[in-house]
């Protein structure tokens, strides 16, 4: 390590989208642990980023372990959101609303000069935000402070519209670094074809590759696989082939027929008009989820394939750089990919961090 290196600690890592970010943001920024319970995941982290920092458990075994950095310049990462999204059913009391406390935890025990947090919009008025401003305003974290700003990555130059709660927190004896100036505006958005530009229409096939295993952890998972190997598709029913030649530039459900159309569809005719629709040419992507693959979920249909997008197209919407390795069923590393945060908004950020370290 040269002496410049800027220490990170990546909690909740994922695959390791913010790292992703962050290396492309400076080569300065050195991970010196990753937190991931996900084996899948943090096998992916480990395939990319290298094993020596990836600590495959949860954040609360971890914290048990006392396997702390000896220095930690900058903390990272997003607890997950499922508990207050604004997706579906909210729990109040979802287990995982609580994590922000071993978040906070160890931004005490390792006393980082800035730390970030990125998670749904819905969180800035979540009581979680609340209780995290108490610990930092009169708790155990009054060394700190921290401002938040819901950002969108289309306006960091990544090819999908996704909009997160960002805070970016630093110690009281430093200046608070600032947010990263925003580099595109509508009318300069990286649109869907310009992210896939050169992909072919035609998919490589359906399955990955079978005669690729990574030992992780005392088990065995498919992979690795380079991104570029993730360009699958799915054995798609007559009916649902139909549907999408029905569809047209731009459409969604609402431009089906009846016979085509679900009972549900039929039943209800508000409700979102992404659910069925393909993605326009000429603008981003709507926001990469977990099961991008599923048309029904959200407007997740090619702009003019007759199929949804594949694990490739998803993850350069996402910003994933092509060297990047993912480990895992595809189920496991489509939720990887939704689940990251798109790098060109990591990489907005950590060129913001780098310019006041």
């Amino acid at each position: 390590m040269t002496r410049s290196a800027i220490h990170v600690l990546d909690l909740f890592a994922g695959a390791g989208g913010l790292t992703a970010g962050f290396r492309e943001a400076s080569k300065r920024f050195k991970s010196v642990a990753a937190v991931e319970m996900d084996l899948p995941a943090a096998a992916s982290y480990a395939a990319t980023f290298g094993a020596d920092a990836v600590h495959a458990t949860s954040i609360q075994d971890w914290l048990l372990s006392n396997e702390m950095p000896k220095r930690v310049d900058v903390i990272v990462g997003g607890p997950p959101c499922q508990g207050f999204s604004t997706l579906g059913k909210q729990e109040v009391e979802d287990d995982r609303n609580s994590l922000w406390k071993q978040y906070a935890e160890t931004i005490r025990r390792v006393n980082p000069k800035f730390f970030v947090i990125e998670n749904v919009a819905a969180f800035a008025k979540s009581p979680q935000f609340s209780e995290f401003s108490q610990e930092i305003t009169a708790g155990s974290l009054k060394d700190y402070s921290f401002e938040h700003r819901i950002l969108n990555s289309a306006n960091f130059g990544a090819g999908q519209a996704r909009k997160r709660a960002v805070l970016i927190g630093h110690h009281r004896d430093l200046p608070f670094p600032g947010f990263p100036p925003e580099t595109h505006s509508p009318s300069s958005y990286r649109t869907v074809q310009e992210v896939l530009a050169g992909v072919p229409l035609a998919v490589d096939g359906v399955e990955l590759p079978p005669d690729r295993h990574t030992e992780f952890m005392g088990r065995s998972f498919a992979g690795t696989f380079a991104v570029d190997e993730l360009h699958l598709g799915r054995d798609y029913s007559q009916l649902s082939i139909d549907r999408f030649e029905a569809i047209p530039k731009g459409g969604n459900r609402f431009d089906l027929p009846e016979h085509l159309q679900a009972r549900c569809w039929r039943e209800h005719k508000t409700g979102s008009a992404d659910v069925m629709g393909r993605l326009h040419w000429d603008k981003p992507s709507v926001t990469i989820r977990t099961e991008f693959f599923k048309p029904e979920k959200g407007r997740y249909l090619h702009p003019s394939a007759m199929r949804a997008i594949t694990h490739l197209e998803a993850a350069l919407l996402q910003g994933f750089p092509r060297s990047h390795r993912f480990v895992g069923s595809k189920t496991a590393i489509a939720r990887q990919i939704g689940n990251a945060v798109p790098i060109p908004l990591g990489a907005a950020i950590g060129r913001q961090l780098a310019a006041q370290l």
